[in-house]
């Protein structure tokens, strides 16, 4: 019987350190940016064609990930707020991506075509982010 307890938990503790996978975290300087967009009376339909015809393909195109896009459902804001959140490597790519994308062809062009019957933007909000530890996205 001392043979048996003794082979089973010898067994047991082998298959959980073959069977269990290391430990492994992530160094990521990995940062999310938080932006909402104001928009002119009247031009939030702009802004929405603007970023789901253009934008978002360009952001893809310098290495901006969209992590997801709203539009608050209560008034006033319902009607002028445009709410999204961008993941980058860190600082320093955001810095230059979002340099290259305005600077984009592309995006100047969709910018100046999309602002015909006037500006669309009154104001941006932007903060960068950290996960915490409890986060689902790091």
């Amino acid at each position: 019987i001392v043979f048996a307890a003794l082979s089973f938990a010898a067994g047991s503790w082998l298959t959980n350190r073959l069977m269990t996978p290391p430990s492994v975290e992530a160094v990521s300087n990995r940062v999310y940016e938080l932006r909402v967009y104001h928009t002119h009376p009247g031009r939030l339909p702009a802004l929405l064609s603007r970023f789901r015809d253009h934008t978002r393909r360009i952001f893809d195109q310098h290495s901006m990930s969209s992590v997801g896009y709203w539009v608050p459902q209560d008034s006033p804001a319902k009607d002028n707020t445009l709410i999204y959140i961008l993941a980058h490597p860190n600082r320093e790519a955001a810095t230059k991506n979002w340099k290259e994308f305005r600077e984009d062809p592309q995006w100047v062009k969709a910018s100046k075509a999309s602002e015909v019957d006037g500006k669309i933007v009154e104001k941006v909000d932007s903060t960068f982010m950290d996960p915490t530890d409890f986060s689902a996205l790091k």
